[in-house]
């Protein structure tokens, strides 16, 4: 670290010392200002007041301080915090509502504290974390996929550690906390010993506990907290946690919302997505599908074609009016921001054909690729007017470059150009029309 300062004339560090998650890590913020009066260099320090994770709830990052007893701090509870938090009882139940919150977007993974073995590095077969009483069994990701395990095929079976997850982010996380975290009579209680042998994040504490065990004591409990900070904080939606001690189990319940009321909340979010379609609304059971209805679909979770399973698996379905003519490539959705809004209200609900062939040439159309981020949404997919660059090679003509273009008397909006990988630009949908 003084080797970095003293070979710039400016250097900027970001430093959260709640990352830290290994005996091994470095750059506290003591030890920059150390290395900056041993170099000759001056500090100046700013306060980074507030991080998007988490549904851009600085509540739910406090109460989860507060929780995990990281830092005292005024968010004893989560009333009023808008973040989908829920206990359960069961694993295997966490893991088929992360699987449900998988199917829209590929985005719900489960991660757990490195408190069992890796078993499957040597036997593919065996399983790493297993709970016969609840018919559970699951695999670390650790082997072929690393940290790519966030979009890899199956993944969402697996569970990843505080090595894989790090710096990553989903839309739901299942959080499986072991035993070096427990709650006995109201305070936290960690244990480095319950982790397991191959976690490399607390290498050398039996030797640092021999030498400085008090020390050593607080430098693990500081790790383990920090990392099921990490693992909890995963989710910019929602986090679902199980805990393999009862009492911390009750301990975390005790915070969660009722299922009731979240049930209840639910209901009232797929209201409010449906707020403004103003057609007749069926639900999935009702609906003469592409005869009389057709149906609603998210857009965010277009990670690459629709299929026609993923449309006809939609909950909700709406019967068009009569001049439009209902066929099985065709959706609804609804369109947020106002990169658009020459064409397209921002909120409007409008008419898609799925899949669309053919030239793409000066249409309006949903495309992904992972090289956007949407200002509206800041998701990798948008609708934009699509104008392509070709160039003849070998006898075809290609695209050499894509524009995306804005349609708006908003500010701020520019053209998404790509010119790299252009192979893994997927149009989702053509716009048709708006309701």
């Amino acid at each position: 670290m003084k080797e970095v300062i003293a070979a710039s004339r400016f250097s900027i560090f970001f430093i959260d010392e709640a990352q830290r998650v290994t005996l091994k890590d470095v750059g506290t913020v003591e030890e920059i200002r150390r290395r900056a009066a041993e170099g000759g260099a001056d500090v100046h320090e700013l306060e980074l007041a507030s991080q998007f994770r988490c549904n851009g709830s600085d509540g739910y990052l406090a109460w989860l301080d507060h929780a995990l007893q990281i830092r005292t701090t005024a968010n004893t509870d989560l009333e009023d915090i808008d973040y989908d938090f829920q206990v359960f009882d069961d694993p295997s139940a966490m893991r088929h509502a992360i699987l449900e919150k998988n199917r829209k977007a590929n985005k719900a993974r489960m991660v757990a504290g490195y408190c069992w073995p890796w078993a499957s590095k040597k036997d593919k077969q065996a399983m790493d974390i297993v709970f016969p009483e609840h018919d559970f069994a699951a695999q670390w990701n650790l082997d072929d996929d690393g940290m790519l395990w966030a979009i890899a095929d199956g993944s969402a079976e697996q569970v990843g550690c505080i090595h894989t997850c790090q710096g990553l982010e989903f839309d739901y996380v299942g959080v499986i906390i072991g035993d070096d975290f427990v709650i006995r009579d109201g305070r936290v209680v960690t244990d480095a010993a319950k982790r397991a042998g191959q976690d490399r994040s607390v290498h050398g504490y039996k030797k640092l506990l021999k030498e400085q065990p008090e020390h050593a004591r607080a430098l693990a409990d500081q790790i383990i907290k920090n990392t099921y900070r990490t693992l909890m904080t995963r989710g910019q939606k929602g986090c679902y946690v199980y805990a393999t001690d009862p009492e911390t189990r009750k301990y975390f319940a005790a915070f969660a919302r009722s299922q009731a009321a979240t049930e209840h909340n639910d209901l009232a979010e797929e209201a409010e997505t449906l707020d403004g379609l103003h057609l007749p609304i069926v639900t999935r059971d009702e609906a003469v599908p592409f005869e009389r209805h057709v149906p609603v679909y998210d857009l965010s979770i277009a990670a690459g074609e629709f299929s026609e399973m993923q449309i006809a698996d939609a909950e909700h379905w709406v019967e068009l009016p009569d001049f439009m003519r209902a066929s099985p490539d065709l959706f609804v959705s609804r369109v947020v921001g106002e990169s658009m809004n020459r064409r397209i209200p921002n909120g409007a609900w409008c008419l898609f054909r799925a899949n669309p062939g053919g030239t793409r040439q000066g249409k309006v159309v949903v495309v992904q690729h992972r090289a956007i981020e949407d200002p509206d949404h800041g998701g990798s997919f948008t609708i934009k007017l699509y104008h392509s660059e070709k160039v003849e090679e070998y006898g075809e003509f290609v695209n050499q470059r894509i524009v995306l273009k804005p349609q708006t008397n908003a500010f701020g909006y520019r053209d998404i150009v790509l010119e790299d990988e252009l192979e893994d630009l997927k149009v989702i949908g053509e716009f048709l029309s708006v309701l």
